[in-house]
């Protein structure tokens, strides 16, 4: 075999086994080993001990981690320190922690989706057994363990929205799918005349509660708790968010929530889009492209959506200013715009 198709397996073998090292991070965060490191390095006794597992397990998993880039080994009394990203992302308390949005939302609800994707994608599951995003958040345990690490995962993603977005004239924010109301809460802490209303499943809603309580906003935030679908909105909004949404809904359904958006804002009002995007070409990026097959899994019919489409369907309703920005590198991308005056 020349040495080009051997590179070529290699890349090939490293996408397919890609799963493995998914898991070697959620196993990590399971028995929460990089806050264990956070301290201080660590051997992989202390850490056996620490966690109260057994010392072959510790080795095993400490290996993986260090083999892909999670921790740093010192081969002298096999001694572990967490990577410069475990550090800051992975390790409780840390500044940009999303630990746990990857342990549980990640780990025990969209891996289990993506087994259904096979059947999902040739058709062969009905259509009623499909596990879909409302079914699963009428399941209380289920709406809280999502909701709960989504909230983790998209405050750091609200900061940036803040300010990339002068929503300086606005009065209210409608915040159509908006959760636990970490976008709405981080909005709200850069605009002080700003009031948010939410529109989210009345499991969600009951949770995003104990967030609003705890950020001091059970006064200017409130809860319409409906699929955002189906409820009517208030109208003469001076902004309108939808994070994470149009990944999850049916393709068909988003030329009509962009008009509908038009419909409820004030003039000069401002509409956000927030979500998943992958370039207009579909070359990339490859983290977007996966999102979007992931959210298949559970909305067999979820466009696979692009900043331009997008934004055609922005203009042909009437919106102008149109623009657009990176959100989270790799990820998501944020489409802006205003209802003239």
């Amino acid at each position: 075999m020349n040495s080009e198709l051997v590179e070529t397996a290699e890349e090939v073998s490293r996408i397919a086994f890609g799963f493995m090292a998914s898991k070697a991070l959620f196993a990590g965060l399971h028995i929460d080993v990089f806050t264990q490191l956070a301290d201080g390095p660590k051997s992989s006794k202390e850490i056996a001990k620490e966690a109260e597992i057994p010392m072959n397990r510790v080795t095993t998993l400490m290996t993986a981690l260090t083999s892909i880039g999670l921790v740093d080994r010192e081969e002298e009394g096999e001694i572990y320190s967490n990577s410069s990203g475990a550090e800051a992302f992975l390790a409780k308390g840390a500044k940009y922690e999303f630990g746990d949005y990857l342990r549980y939302q990640i780990d025990q609800q969209m891996y289990p989706f993506l087994g259904q994707l096979n059947e999902v994608l040739d058709g062969s599951l009905d259509p009623d057994a499909v596990d879909s995003y409302q079914h699963w958040m009428s399941d209380p345990k289920q709406a809280s363990v999502y909701s709960e690490a989504q909230h983790a995962g998209s405050l750091g993603p609200g900061r940036t929205l803040a300010r990339l977005v002068d929503l300086s004239a606005a009065e209210t924010l409608l915040d159509v799918g908006g959760g636990t109301g970490a976008m709405s809460i981080r909005l709200l802490e850069a605009y002080p005349k700003l009031a948010s209303t939410i529109i989210d499943f009345p499991n969600v809603a009951e949770i995003g509660w104990q967030f609003i309580a705890k950020a001091s906003m059970v006064d200017r935030i409130r809860y319409i708790p409906s699929n955002a679908l189906i409820a009517e909105w208030p109208k003469a909004q001076g902004a309108i968010l939808m994070s994470y949404l149009f990944s999850g809904i049916p393709g068909s359904e988003v030329p009509r929530l962009v008009e509908y958006a038009f419909d409820c804002l004030a003039p000069g009002g401002s509409f956000m889009v927030h979500d998943f995007m992958v370039e207009d070409d579909r070359t990339g990026p490859p983290m977007a492209a996966l999102w979007q097959l992931q959210h298949m899994a559970f909305t067999p019919d979820a466009r696979s959506v692009t900043p331009g489409w997008l934004r055609t369907r922005l203009r042909d309703v009437g919106f102008v200013d149109i623009q657009e920005d990176e959100m989270v590198p790799g990820m998501t991308r944020l489409i802006h715009a205003r209802k003239p005056d």
